[in-house]
């Protein structure tokens, strides 16, 4: 019978029976007294009761679907403080060059392409190199050097070629690199004569006669080229946007992540993908996405920029516009108004790996009265420049921002004074471990010296002053297991001595930096984050047991059952009997 209807077992229109049963798990609750359970009841989309086994039996309607834990690991979904989350699909609309080991095996992949393409058709392939970090290349190349454009005219001399450089965030080294071959050169307009539009961009030539090679080096981390030198290759559609917005929360789902924060601000253009992704699924997305928005700022004088803020920046107040799955709120601020950055611009609306724009910086004092008028609104601001607390700090003297939950992100390098001013501005923290620890721990450790070292991501001093602080991906790569193995181990990825153990979580306080205090972040901590009765039944059965596993295993820790708001949105192949 439906829902609602009398069943003969003397419930009737009132049934509040679970529809959806978990048991036989370890259920880190992450509420107040971090009770482990047994199982979970859901209805409706909520957690309506949490205990043993036969608790949760007893109030089971007939026909429920129960999931039997076998054992494992049953937490809530984990949300991602900074996701970046629509680069993870785009990846795969592009032809990949992973598993090339010379010029060869990319002029065979090349050549593959050249066949099912219509001739005088873009050819634009990822970058060489193995992802997600694309390291070691050239290198790794049998050849030890770049192809060139006549490598590439080898195989496709009736088709532009164009070889994308990474986004230089992915691997953190530079030079970014990419290669074209000569009909994109002519279509390009590049010659001998060409000079690079800035001086991050080195366009190669070869030795006998100053032609362009086809190489072309950027010595800056957000590729520059081809919003400028390489402007006519084809750009990623909405249709390519969707599409790998529906790919990228398959991803983020299959390794327990339910929720995002987009702190670095969405534009338009990944808006409008956001937006058709919802309204396809019936109001329903996989992964909760609470975004922020990255304006556009064509005229960055003061008045323009304020009055643009009050005229159409109220809808970003507090919680801003949306609902529980798809939400827009706050704003994205920064004060690099560089010219390089304006030179990106030139391509708005479109933005590329980015998503977001490249003209939402500002000058420093605009971008002060930018957010003086944003804290008079309620507009709540996140941020990761250097010197933001200072600014944040003058902003409080003038309009209180303590009540506003202000971010800082990317956090990497803090002293303990600064720790303390942070929990007196009531900020939210995003860390940046992939950065600080993963990547380049071992370069702060050099820079500051031992005695300093609990500066790098000070997590523990975090908690003990009340500080919000979640972790998060920047989708280098996807998992959030990965900073919840650099918040436990503190390890940098070159597997160097630890960094600051004294700031070490435990694994149930990284488990609740991934999860509870993302909530936080977004507004939603009576709503998500934890595992108890009135919450969303956002809930992932993990592939190991993250409190007691060996710490080396924490970062490959997947998800074998995920739920979002009730729903099973991914399940592997396992031994979990759903």
């Amino acid at each position: 019978m439906s829902d609602g209807c009398d069943d003969g077992s003397g419930h009737g229109a009132t049934d509040s029976r679970a529809e959806l049963i978990i048991t036989g798990g370890k259920v880190a609750t992450l509420d107040r007294e971090e009770k482990i359970a047994e199982a979970v009841a859901v209805r409706g989309g909520k957690i309506i009761a949490v205990g043993t086994n036969a608790e949760v039996e007893a109030m089971t309607r007939p026909g429920a679907r129960r999931i039997d834990a076998g054992g494992r690991l049953v937490g809530p979904g984990l949300i991602d403080a900074h996701a970046h989350m629509d680069r993870e699909g785009l990846k795969e609309r592009l032809p990949s060059l992973a598993g090339c080991r010379s010029i060869d095996d990319v002029l065979q992949r090349i050549e593959a392409l050249v066949r099912e393409t219509p001739r005088g058709e873009w050819i634009v392939t990822m970058p060489i190199g193995e992802p997600p970090f694309y390291e070691g290349v050239p290198g790794n190349l049998r050849d030890k050097r770049w192809p060139t454009r006549h490598d590439l005219d080898k195989v496709a001399p009736d088709h532009p070629v164009y070889i994308r450089p990474i986004w230089g965030h992915w691997r953190n080294t530079l030079p970014l690199v990419s290669v074209a071959n000569t009909r994109a050169l002519e279509l390009a307009g590049i010659t001998r004569a060409t000079m690079p539009p800035s001086p991050s961009i080195q366009i190669d030539k070869e030795l006998d006669s100053g032609e362009p090679s086809g190489i072309i080096y950027e010595f800056v981390f957000k590729p520059l080229a081809e919003k400028t030198l390489m402007s006519c290759i084809p750009r990623f559609s909405i249709d390519d946007r969707i599409a790998g917005l529906k790919r990228s929360m398959e991803v983020y789902n299959s390794v327990g992540t339910t929720s995002v924060v987009e702190g670095h601000g969405i534009a338009g253009e990944v808006f409008a993908a956001y937006q058709a992704c919802h309204q396809e699924a019936g109001e329903f997305l996989p992964v909760r996405s609470h975004l922020m928005f990255s304006p556009s700022w064509s005229d960055p004088s003061p008045s323009a920029v304020r009055e643009l803020l009050v005229d159409w920046g109220r809808w970003l107040a507090r919680r801003g516009l949306g609902d529980e799955f798809l939400r827009m709120a706050g704003l994205y601020a920064e004060n690099d108004r560089s010219p390089e950055n304006d030179l990106r611009a030139l391509c708005g609306p479109y933005t590329g790996w980015a998503g977001f724009n490249f003209d939402a910086a500002l000058p420093s004092e605009v971008m002060f009265e930018l957010l003086l008028e944003a804290a008079r609104l309620g507009i709540r601001v996140g941020s990761f420049d250097p010197g933001i607390l200072e600014v944040y700090e003058r902003v409080h003297r003038q309009v209180a921002i303590d009540d506003q939950r202000w971010m800082i992100e990317h956090v990497g390098v803090f002293n303990r004074d600064e720790v303390k001013r942070i929990a007196d501005l009531g900020l939210g923290i995003q860390y940046y471990t992939g950065r600080y620890i993963g990547l380049d721990g071992d370069k702060l450790r050099g820079r500051l010296g031992e005695a300093r070292v609990d500066e790098i991501v000070p997590m523990r001093w975090m908690i003990e002053a009340g500080v919000h602080a979640a972790l998060a991906t920047d989708n280098v790569p996807p998992t959030m297991f990965v900073p919840i193995h650099h918040a436990v181990a503190r390890v940098p990825d070159n597997g160097t001595p630890r960094l600051g153990e004294a700031q070490a979580l435990t694994r149930l306080e990284a488990l609740a930096a991934a999860s509870r205090e993302g909530a936080w972040l977004s507004f939603d901590e009576d709503f998500k984050g934890t595992i108890e009765p009135g919450k969303a039944a956002d809930i992932v059965i993990l592939s190991d047991d993250l409190l007691t596993c060996d710490e080396d295993r924490i970062p490959g820790i997947t998800a074998d059952v995920t739920i979002t708001g009730g729903r099973i949105v991914w399940e592997k192949e396992t031994g979990v009997e759903v």
